[in-house]
């Protein structure tokens, strides 16, 4: 994530990266366990996943009352139906991430440290643009990995877009969003581009998070990622997906991107996270997982409960690439 290529990612960078003399940047040490179908057998089918991943943290429904001492001690809360935990969890973010079919993911609020060996677990190629908190990175990595609930936001973040075969990563770029006269104390908000291929066929993603707290904010950054991304596709089919930190049901700007960039699809009325598409055919609509589909079984003394992953669910739609 500090710009140097590794295995199975892209280099983060501040201009566009031309990657097409590369015929492959997918590792192929690890296989995904879950159950995908063969890409093969549904040619220009595009199936896209977006999830703000909260820092690799877990939300339980109804969050303790005594968080402090999980702080302080990282003790395992619980109540009567999900476990409350501070630690690491990598394995369980991977392993839900691996299992999914999806040929295109975007994730938010992503910790940096992950990233090879999720692109590697997924079997993907990566492309990270970092986004605030990311000085002094090998000690906050440091403290986060043994305390993500006391680093929170402030051990780092990054936006990510993986991409599995048949599609590759042929171009990247990442683009500020908010200039710190506009932000002044907020966060940096970065908008991630991918140009991806299969064959003949091409689609361009935009992976952002956008400003919380402040609509009007929000809505100047979605309005500027929007004409950037236009830009940058040249023509292309269009993606634009991730956490918008706006709802619809509130924010006129969904109408604006649609009726003056067509990129329309948003998810629900009140959701927060959305997949707009141009110029693609939409199988599958932008829809958001159920609770439980991001919830896991654990042990929590001697019975079982359930580890709610994020305090965002995923969205999954599904597009064709003509």
């Amino acid at each position: 994530m500090d710009g140097t290529a590794r295995p199975g990612q892209v280099p983060a960078r501040e201009v566009a990266t031309d990657l097409r003399e590369l015929k492959s940047l997918v590792p192929a040490r690890r296989r995904i366990t879950g159950e995908r179908r063969d890409p093969s057998q549904r040619p220009g089918e595009l199936r896209v996943l977006a999830w703000n991943v909260a820092h690799g943290r877990d939300f339980p429904p109804r969050p303790s009352r005594r968080r402090f001492r999980s702080l302080l001690f990282r003790t395992t809360l619980y109540d009567e139906t999900h476990v409350q935990v501070n630690r690491s969890l990598y394995e369980e973010f991977a392993a839900v991430l691996a299992a999914r079919d999806w040929d295109v993911c975007v994730l938010q609020e992503f910790p940096p440290r992950w990233a090879d060996q999720l692109a590697e677990r997924c079997d993907a190629v990566a492309f990270g643009a970092l986004t605030s908190r990311n000085w002094l990175a090998p000690l906050r990595n440091l403290v986060a990995e043994r305390n993500p609930d006391l680093m929170g936001s402030w051990e780092g973040g990054s936006n990510l877009t993986l991409a599995r075969p048949p599609w590759r990563i042929v171009e990247a770029s990442s683009v500020l969003l908010n200039p710190l006269r506009e932000r002044r104390l907020r966060e940096r908000r970065r908008l991630a581009l991918t140009r991806l291929v299969e064959g003949d066929r091409e689609v361009c993603v935009g992976n952002l998070h956008l400003t919380a707290g402040a609509p009007e904010q929000a809505a100047r950054e979605a309005r500027r990622a929007a004409d950037v991304a236009g830009d940058w596709a040249h023509g292309a089919p269009l993606l634009l997906a991730g956490d918008f930190n706006l709802r619809p049901q509130t924010a006129a700007v969904f109408d604006d991107l649609c009726e003056r960039g067509a990129l329309c699809g948003t998810t629900s009325p009140g959701g927060l996270d959305h997949i707009l598409a141009r110029g693609l055919e939409t199988l599958k609509p932008p829809a958001p997982w159920a609770p439980e589909q991001r919830e896991l079984d654990v042990l929590a003394g001697l019975e079982r409960r359930r580890l709610r992953l994020s305090d965002h669910a995923p969205v999954e739609a599904c597009f064709r690439v003509r």
